[in-house]
């Protein structure tokens, strides 16, 4: 992997130039908050990392895909319309959320519609990671910085980056402005990089015991949380169309009033929703809240996709989106309580 500087006061030159090889996208501050907006002018855009409303899977999975159109017994797939873009400002712990749903959708059974936006997107990785005290737990998922899944990763050094290439795709794009990017990385620069990482980890973010929790969850399945906290859901599934890892989505078939034609439309769906697991004739394999809650944190916690990881990468907006308080930390927190060494000590009592 190559290493390059820049100066930061380029940083805007080669955005504009980036946009020859597709549209640009970036973070925009709207109200409160900042989401990722097809960028025209620069200068709307944050050019600090900042974390988005909705990660970098809504536009690599967006919430509606629409997969083929169909006229009777013929269908016209609609790939070819899915454009070229350059995301720039992407967190580490959103490329971490990345390689998950590449393990998901392309590792083993490769998904066209995901793989095509995969390989039309380049992302631009910016650190260090924006880190929020109050939700950020990229720490304990040690996700607070990244060694791939990125196209560039521009490293805030003061007045200058160092600009980590790691893609042929990359590596193009570097070549579109050669001129502003140069390899003279000097022990100076090397001794900036090493002073600014360990100042950052030293910041304020949430701990938890990540040597721990994967085991509580496995072993408390019946820990009065899933209980409480089911109580307490809205089931408004906000928790997982703000996570970066969530993939579950629902097909429907839209025919056209002539009933000849029509379209297939994919959305993202929630396993938090009471519907999602009611299977044909009628039965439902989660009717509870405290099921489905327990299943996400499962996935979350513990084991998910082929790698059998945590599938949470620390961003912490669950934490900031549920407006109940149900979310990755208060799980956590509850799960290693006093009541959880009485509930392992229940079940360990069992035959």
């Amino acid at each position: 992997m190559r290493v390059l500087r820049m100066n930061k006061r380029h940083l805007p030159e080669f955005l504009e130039a980036s946009k020859q090889f597709g549209e640009l996208w970036g973070p925009v501050k709207k109200g409160e908050v900042y989401v990722y907006e097809h960028i025209q002018d620069i200068s709307e855009m944050s050019l600090q990392p900042q974390r988005t409303l909705l990660p970098l899977k809504k536009l690599i999975y967006p919430p509606k895909i629409k997969m083929f159109q169909y006229e009777g017994e013929k269908y016209q797939d609609t790939q070819e319309e899915v454009p070229r873009r350059v995301v720039y400002g992407v967190p580490s712990c959103d490329i971490h959320g990345l390689l998950i749903m590449d393990e998901i959708f392309l590792r083993q059974y490769r998904d066209p519609y995901y793989a095509i936006r995969r390989e039309r997107t380049a992302i631009l990785g910016a650190s260090f990671c924006t880190c929020y005290p109050k939700s950020c737990l990229c720490q304990s998922m040690g996700t607070d910085f990244i060694k791939e899944g990125f196209d560039l990763y521009f490293t805030d050094l003061g007045n200058y980056y160092l600009v980590w290439v790691g893609s042929s795709l990359g590596d193009d794009l570097i070549r579109l402005k050669p001129e502003i990017f140069n390899d003279n990385i000097s022990r100076k620069d090397l001794s900036e990089f090493v002073t600014r990482k360990s100042s950052y980890t030293q910041e304020p973010c949430n701990i938890i015991d990540m040597a721990i929790i994967p085991d509580l969850v496995e072993l408390s399945s019946e820990h009065p949380v899933w209980e409480e906290m089911g109580e307490k859901c809205l089931e408004c599934g906000a928790c997982t169309m703000v996570c970066p890892t969530c993939n579950c989505y629902n097909v429907f078939d839209e025919p056209y009033l002539n009933t000849e034609t029509g379209k297939r439309e994919r959305y993202w769906d929630s396993c938090t929703f009471n519907g999602y697991s009611v299977v044909a004739g009628g039965h439902n394999f989660r009717e509870s809240r405290a099921e489905r809650l327990r299943l996400w944190y499962w996935h979350k916690l513990n084991s998910f996709g082929p790698q059998e990881r945590p599938a949470c990468v620390g961003c912490g907006r669950c934490v900031d989106t549920c407006p109940v308080d149900i979310n990755v930390l208060t799980v956590s927190k509850r799960l290693l309580g006093d009541k959880t060494k009485q509930a392992l000590s229940t079940k360990a009592k069992k035959p």
